[in-house]
């Protein structure tokens, strides 16, 4: 079983670790700050530094098998490695804080487009929401404002946990149609974003998020799509790379 550290602290840039695993997708380690690929997040890239000073590059993280697995997918080429093999795992730090920033953001505009979510995907600087709307469309420019808004209030966003159970008993914690909350281990994350009297945003989620919405920085809505009868595609991305 491999211990999760981001879920309690995604800040973490390192961690030691053994190599547990190994098979034809990569290798698993008893302990991981490396977030994979779901929920509409990428998963982390970054290295395995080896107690000899070797290093072998994580080009990407996926799961594995059964709700504990965590697979670090090795670059072609890379050192082999042996189950027992001790060392530290170091994130691609800078990658990994741009997907906190634009999770969190998407969590922001969930708040703004109240409909449900049927996809999205939170990619390196920028992200997307599909919304369940046909009429109600969205003001590209006043939405923009909106966000800026919500991120300058500097709210705190904060996890906590709840059983599997309690959240089979309040739907409204789910805002996705096409991505269930991770479940399986008895538990599920909420994220919250703190408002005034009552929380800005609450929804289950396993991915990682920074800690203060003024960390996302300014955004724009940079297109809104049709894609379908029904389904609208809000494009969002970091200002500073809006040409």
């Amino acid at each position: 079983m491999t211990s999760f550290l981001f879920r309690d602290d995604a800040y973490l840039k390192s961690c030691d670790a053994v190599v547990t695993a190994i098979d034809e997708r990569g290798f698993q380690t008893d302990t991981t700050i490396f977030y994979p690929m779901g929920g509409g997040q990428p998963g982390d890239t970054g290295r395995f530094v080896l107690e000899s000073g070797e290093t072998v590059e994580i080009s990407d993280t996926r799961k594995g098998d059964g709700p504990d697995g965590i697979v670090h997918v090795p670059a072609a080429g890379s050192a082999a490695l042996k189950v027992g093999a001790k060392g530290r795992l170091d994130l691609d730090w800078d990658r990994r804080h741009r997907l906190m920033r634009m999770h969190t953001c998407l969590h922001l505009l969930s708040v703004l487009v109240p409909f449900p979510v049927t996809g999205g995907q939170v990619s390196d600087g920028k992200g997307r929401l599909d919304f369940d709307m046909a009429d109600s469309i969205p003001d590209k420019d006043t939405l923009t404002a909106k966000l800026n808004e919500l991120i300058t209030g500097d709210h705190a966003v904060t996890a906590r946990w709840i059983t599997d159970d309690e959240l089979l008993n309040s739907p409204d914690l789910v805002k996705t149609m096409a991505v269930k909350p991770p479940m399986g281990l008895g538990k599920v994350r909420l994220i919250e974003v703190a408002g005034l009297d009552k929380p800005l945003d609450l929804q289950a989620c396993g991915g990682t998020h920074v800690g203060r919405t003024g960390e996302i920085g300014p955004v724009a809505v940079v297109k809104i799509e049709n894609k379908g009868k029904q389904n609208r595609r809000v494009n969002i991305a970091f200002a500073a790379q809006v040409v």
